[in-house]
């Protein structure tokens, strides 16, 4: 029998996944939030035993087979933002959630700098400020973002 709590968390990072490459328009496209990191830092806190680098790593393949990046970026940049989540989960958990929104912005910023390495080092990009716009937007995403995701672990008892 297929039961809703044992597919919550991968069909919220399918989710996530799907927001993440959504079409928007151009305007909007520079402030596109962190959908992916946003929820897999939430499945982190909540649920390290089932959410972790090894999940990150592969969410990350599969957002580079969905941009069409180079195997391995955001692989690398998700297991590093999950793993200083994972290691630090009893800290975070008690913090509020705007103090948690400003530790989602550090994480976002550390995600998109290491994003930013990678790809400049295999195509010599340059860096412009409009690359940290989401980091701005996954902040203030969080809130919700935390309340919905709650609200679903708590609604189907997910463990």
């Amino acid at each position: 029998m297929l039961k809703a709590h044992h597919y919550a968390v991968p069909i919220s990072i399918i989710i996530s996944l799907v927001l993440q490459i959504m079409p928007l328009p151009i305007q909007a496209d520079v402030y596109r939030p962190d959908w992916t990191l946003i929820v897999l830092a939430y499945w982190t806190m909540a649920l390290p035993h089932r959410v972790n680098v090894g999940v990150a790593f592969l969410t990350g393949l599969a957002l580079d087979i969905l941009l069409g990046t180079a195997l391995g970026i955001h692989s690398f940049a998700l297991s590093l933002c999950v793993y200083v989540l994972a290691a630090n989960y009893q800290r975070l958990r008690n913090y509020s959630v705007w103090q948690q929104a400003i530790i989602i912005g550090l994480i976002s910023s550390l995600y998109h700098l290491v994003v930013f390495w990678l790809q400049h080092l295999l195509t010599d990009i340059y860096f412009q400020f409009e690359y940290l716009w989401p980091v701005v937007t996954s902040m203030v995403l969080w809130p919700w973002v935390f309340w919905l995701l709650r609200k679903a672990r708590r609604q189907f008892r997910i463990l």
